[in-house]
């Protein structure tokens, strides 16, 4: 079935001596990013990947959390080598006791993962999500009692379970826009629901598991709660780097909301076969994940007993209107968090990576305002904070590793620079698998693309440092090396949400 981009949201769609804070302001601030590659390169027409983990990392989105990507992961599981695994976290920060209306996936955001498959920074495969709740009609109490749950919930189709989730699958090809068609390719799939706690649901891993579907041509999909995988001393980073004292994983304990696919090779290559080898242009993609609300909302009164309740499943005070708008974008872990200046935040999270251009100074370290002695301002911190010798701009490395891809590993020929995870699919999974990933000699991690236990914030650190220049600064990081709980070892690989009682 294909359908016009506009109907389908309606229905389904260690260094030097520290420098003094006096020496530092008295120079031009680093804020080093992505707009100057045009200098050193003549145009900005190849890439560079960059790493990219999200929670609340720009001032608009942190006030709108179901809109919120928080991380993305693409890589090649061992148990299914065949397929490439993408996973798209929302909704950061989730307190599991946080009845008695848990969280969810909003009904009114379209949620995508888009995938680029000839280097051009342009999508030529999106998979989007619209989900839809409601009131589960076998429950006897329904909208009349606040509880989530009326008893022990034993299976997604237990009546005792009153407030659900489903959602449709649909895959567009091309560049998002008024002209792209889509085809659903599933609809009516149940999400996982809240673990409320050991009361209701006894047998919580059995229940999500019933949320694992199989769709299309081989593609598994799954869509619910599952604990953050991402670890980092969150509260020592965003102190002036104040790590390494007492390091602790502040997102320990904590959930977010889960997509998860599993999709065979064949259909993500630009050939539309499974690449020969590692060496196959087509066996290069880019990924990242996207949320659109629709540009108007209109709000109208409630508490007149006159005026009836029509909105939305728990009769909501908002009516949403118009266009879809891009509203979070998250790729390579930390870009919009650590390189992009607060000034250009929200405009990066509404932007795409065929528009990266206008960025590329804040990773160069050449943009206006930015000072030649380090880049990106994460850096020119490093410098200051920690007295760790960084190299200088430009920072031609950062090109390499942010927005290009590394060179005979995932970029591909003719690269658009652009911030993208790009994995190489036909590289295998590594026997033993290292926390560092590429710059540890593991080539199946990060940044070829980004597995669930690669250390994204020691990797950067170190990359930012400079261990790609001349191998300095390599042992740099947060002292949170791995998550709080292990990781499945079958899709969705994600471990189980937390629960109060954890």
């Amino acid at each position: 079935m294909n359908s016009s981009p506009a109907e389908l949201p309606a229905r389904a769609r260690a260094g030097s001596e520290p420098r003094s804070i006096r020496s530092f302001l008295g120079r031009a601030t680093v804020l080093g990013g992505l707009a100057t590659a045009v200098a050193l390169m003549g145009t900005f027409s190849s890439t560079t990947e960059s790493n990219a983990s999200s929670h609340r990392e720009a001032p608009y989105i942190m006030t709108d959390p179901t809109a919120d990507a928080t991380d993305l992961y693409a890589y090649v599981a061992a148990d299914a080598t065949g397929s490439v695994t993408l996973i798209a976290n929302y909704i950061p920060d989730i307190s599991p006791a946080s009845g008695p209306n848990f969280h969810r996936f909003d009904d009114n955001v379209l949620y995508e993962i888009n995938v680029d498959n000839d280097g051009d920074a342009i999508e030529d495969i999106t998979f989007q999500f619209r989900f839809r709740t409601e009131i589960n009609p076998a429950n006897p109490f329904g909208e009349n009692t606040f509880l989530y749950n009326t008893a022990a919930v034993t299976s997604l189709a237990d009546a005792d379970l009153n407030q659900r989730q489903f959602y449709t699958v649909t895959m567009f090809t091309g560049e998002g826009g008024a002209a792209r068609t889509g085809t659903v390719i599933a609809s009516d799939l149940q999400a996982a629901p809240s673990d409320v706690g050991p009361k209701s649901f006894p047998a919580y891993d059995a229940v999500a598991a019933q949320a694992v579907h199989t769709i299309g041509s081989g593609i598994k999909v799954f869509a619910g709660p599952r604990d953050d995988p991402f670890f980092l001393d969150l509260g020592g980073i965003f102190d002036l780097l104040n790590v390494g004292v007492n390091p602790e994983d502040y997102l320990k304990g904590k959930n977010v909301h889960t997509i998860a696919l599993q999709i065979p090779k064949a259909q993500l290559s630009a050939s539309g076969a499974i690449p020969t080898s590692a060496t196959d242009p087509n066996a290069i993609i880019g990924v990242r994940t996207t949320s659109y609300r629709q540009g108007v909302r209109v709000f109208r009164e409630l508490g007149n007993p006159a005026i009836p309740v029509t909105t939305g499943v728990f009769g909501g005070p908002g009516v949403n209107r118009g266009p879809w708008i891009q509203l979070s974008r998250l790729d390579l872990p930390l870009i919009n968090e650590v390189i992009i200046p607060l000034k250009d935040k929200n405009r990066f999270n509404g932007s795409k990576p065929k528009n990266d251009g206008q960025f590329a100074g804040y990773v160069t370290g050449t943009a206006v305002g930015s000072s030649p002695t380090a880049a990106p301002h994460l850096g020119a911190l490093l410098e200051l904070v920690l007295g760790v010798d960084v190299p200088p701009a430009p920072r031609t490395d950062l090109v390499d590793a942010l927005l290009l891809g590394i060179p005979s590993l995932n970029r591909p020929a003719g690269v658009v620079a652009s911030s993208q995870l790009r994995l190489n699919m036909m590289v295998a999974p590594a026997a033993t698998p290292n926390r560092l990933g590429v710059i540890a000699g593991d080539t199946a991690g990060f940044p070829n693309g980004r597995r669930l236990a690669d250390d994204v914030v020691d990797i950067s650190l170190a990359v930012v440092g400079g261990v790609l220049v001349d191998g300095r600064n390599a042992t740099l990081g947060d002292g949170v090396n791995t998550n709080d709980k292990a990781f499945m070892s079958t899709f969705p690989y994600l471990a189980a949400p937390h629960s109060y009682d954890d």
